[in-house]
């Protein structure tokens, strides 16, 4: 699997992004896919993850109730809706795929490029 994320930007707090992360590859449609961020001299840490049919989420405490992931497999896309954003919010995110369906970075084989948010006070 092949992923490129997309749609990252500079907002200012209480904005709104959304996230893309096209991949493509056969096993999209049966895989986890899964966002995670790297803010600078941070550990990479997870936001949130969908099991392969949309029907289950698991989200960071940090963004529960500001992001929503969602994923088109007819499309090969996953999203991640970026509501109330903060400035601790601001890194480097990451889409990601893997077979279980866990908040834990190992878990994930597969990895975009990742896409930069920037967002300011």
């Amino acid at each position: 699997v092949q992923l490129q994320a997309s749609g990252g930007g500079l907002v200012q707090a209480g904005g709104s992004l959304r996230l893309s992360c096209a991949a493509s590859g056969r096993t999209f449609s049966s895989g986890v896919m899964g966002w995670f961020r790297q803010a600078p001299g941070k550990e990479r840490e997870f936001v949130a993850t969908i099991s392969w049919r949309g029907g289950g989420t698991i989200y960071a405490d940090s963004v529960k109730g500001r992001f929503t992931i969602s994923r088109d497999n007819a499309k090969n896309t996953v999203y991640l809706q970026m509501n109330g954003l903060k400035p601790e919010d601001t890194a480097v995110y990451y889409c990601a795929a893997g077979r279980s369906f866990s908040a834990v970075r190992n878990n994930y084989g597969y990895w975009g490029q990742g896409t930069l948010v920037t967002v300011s006070s």
